[in-house]
């Protein structure tokens, strides 16, 4: 299995891949990885990790974002994982070869880093989400306007995607700019509507991209469990979940 992910597509856009559990277990339980913005598609290792220790691993690509089809943030990014969600409990079928797989899934959880830790907690506010890891997550894109230099306040960050990433993201500047305005795919804009009880957040004091700040006062209001890391920076999500596997996993047990 190691080293072979399966890819499917959802809703006819959104491509994933995904990995069955290393063993058949009884009990079918998801993980769902949502990637931060931008990057290049490398959880697959990750997913390795998850798939070994007993859960379906889905990882997929916004709509808008590499393989998949659509524009990048026409729609909240968390509305294309509550849209698997809801096509979960049909057949996945592999796409190079029409291979299906079953699956119906008794508990999900949804891992996000960074951008993609916005996606996580957004989705707990599913009731089908029985868990959610945040790591480093933008609860609040009014960071997109401090002075000092985080990476996403550069003049024109569409522009820069673009440039940078070529069709690997088509985002356009008006749909950039629907992060400004502090509800669209803001977990701070829902903060009265989350369970704390769903959500763990991971977050380096050091970090020099998303301030650690907003996950602290996030926590304070909400109630969501927040892990905090001395130093590490903006850490990646494949170190957090391997290195407190432990914690993580009781979490998820907790469900």
């Amino acid at each position: 299995m190691s080293g072979h992910m399966f890819r499917t597509r959802f809703r006819e856009q959104i491509v994933a891949e995904f990995l069955p559990p290393s063993r058949e277990r009884k009990a079918q339980k998801v993980v769902v990885l949502c990637d931060g913005m931008p990057s290049i598609p490398r959880k697959q290792s990750l997913s390795e990790f998850l798939a070994a220790k007993g859960f379906w691993v889905i990882y997929p690509r916004y709509r808008g974002a590499w393989e998949s089809g659509g524009e990048f943030l026409e729609r909240s990014p968390h509305e294309d994982i509550l849209d698997i969600i809801d096509d979960l409990p049909k057949e996945l079928e592999e796409i190079a070869f029409g291979r299906r797989f079953r699956l119906s899934p008794d508990k999900i959880f949804i891992i996000g880093g960074s951008f993609g830790g916005a996606a996580a907690i957004l989705a707990s506010l599913d009731p089908r989400v029985a868990r959610v890891i945040a790591n480093c997550p933008v609860v609040d894109w009014r960071i997109l306007d401090r002075s000092e230099k985080v990476e996403t306040s550069k003049e024109n960050y569409a522009e820069y995607i673009r440039e940078a990433f070529g069709n690997g993201y088509r985002l356009s500047d008006a749909n950039w700019e629907k992060l400004r305005g502090g509800s669209f795919y803001s977990p701070w804009h829902h903060r009265a509507d989350i369970t704390g009880s769903k959500v763990m957040i991971f977050h380096a004091k050091d970090d020099p991209h998303v301030p650690y700040e907003g996950s602290e006062k996030f926590a304070e209001i909400t109630g969501v469990t927040l892990k905090s890391l001395q130093r590490g920076g903006h850490v990646s999500t494949d170190y957090i979940v391997r290195r407190y596997w432990t914690q993580i996993k009781k979490f998820f047990d907790s469900a």
